[in-house]
C-alpha cells in the first residue's frame, strides 16, 4: 500500500462546495500545511478517552484570523472480518471573518485507510469544543479500532457530527474555546503496522485562538 506523501502546501486549487440551501458558490480552497505553526494560541482542548497506541505527531494551524468553521474525516468503513481502523483522519476548513470564498485546511497526520468524507460547516460562526468516539482496546487477539467518529460544536451552537463508524462510545465533551475558536489540530497516531492490527488515529487535540483585537481609528 503507497504511503501518504509528504505534507506540504499544495498548490491553490479551485473547487465546487455545495452550501445546504445556497447555490452553487466556487471557493478557493488550500492546503495549509505547517506553513503557519507559529501562530500563537491561547489553549489545547483534550478528552479523556482517547487510546493509548502511537504517538503525538505534529500540529497543523490555520493562518493569522483564520478559523475552522467546517471540517471532513477520514474513514475506512467496516471491513467484515479483515482489519477495521475506522477513523483514521480529522481535517479542518479554516476562514477567515465569516467569509467562506478563501479557505485553508489543516490535518496533522493522518492514517493511510478510507475516504474523506464531503466537507460539514457550521452555519455561521466557528467549532469551539469536540467530543470523540472511541473503541477501547480489544485485549491481545483483539481487533483495535481506537477512535471511530467526531462531533463539533460550533459557537452558534449547532452540532456537528462525522460521517465515521458505530463502534465504541463518546466520552465527555471537551472544554470550549473561551474566546475565539479551534484554530489547529495535532493527531495521535499508530503508524501503519505492515500486517499486524492497525488502530491508526487513537486521540486528537485542538488549539484554540483568540481573536486579534480591533484597532480603532486614529490610534
Amino acid at each position: 500500500m503507497a504511503l501518504r506523501t509528504p505534507l506540504t502546501l499544495l498548490t491553490l486549487l479551485t473547487l465546487t462546495l455545495l452550501g445546504c440551501g445556497h447555490a452553487e458558490e466556487k471557493v478557493f480552497l488550500q492546503r495549509a500545511g505547517e506553513a503557519f505553526n507559529s501562530r500563537s494560541y491561547s489553549s489545547i482542548l483534550t478528552v479523556t478517552n482517547g487510546e493509548q497506541f502511537g504517538n503525538w505527531t505534529w500540529p497543523e494551524m490555520c493562518p493569522e484570523n483564520f478559523f475552522a468553521v467546517g471540517f471532513s474525516v477520514r474513514v475506512e468503513s467496516n471491513q467484515y472480518g479483515s482489519d477495521d481502523t475506522a477513523l483514521n483522519g480529522i481535517r479542518l476548513i479554516c476562514a477567515k471573518d465569516e467569509s467562506r470564498s478563501f479557505l485553508y485546511t489543516v490535518e496533522s497526520h493522518a492514517g493511510y485507510f478510507g475516504d474523506w468524507s464531503a466537507p460539514q460547516y457550521c452555519p455561521t460562526g466557528v467549532l469551539t469544543s469536540f467530543q470523540l468516539r472511541v473503541e477501547p482496546h480489544q485485549g491481545l487477539f483483539g481487533d483495535d479500532t481506537a477512535a471511530n467518529n467526531i462531533k463539533f460544536r460550533c459557537s452558534s451552537n449547532p452540532t456537528l457530527e462525522g460521517s465515521g463508524t458505530e463502534w465504541g462510545e463518546y466520552g465527555h465533551w471537551s472544554q470550549e474555546c473561551s474566546e475565539g475558536g479551534i484554530c489547529g489540530v495535532e493527531t495521535k497516531m499508530e503508524e501503519y503496522q505492515w500486517g499486524l492490527d492497525d488502530s491508526t488515529l487513537n486521540d486528537v487535540r485542538f488549539h484554540c485562538c483568540a481573536k486579534s483585537p480591533q484597532v480603532s481609528e486614529g490610534t
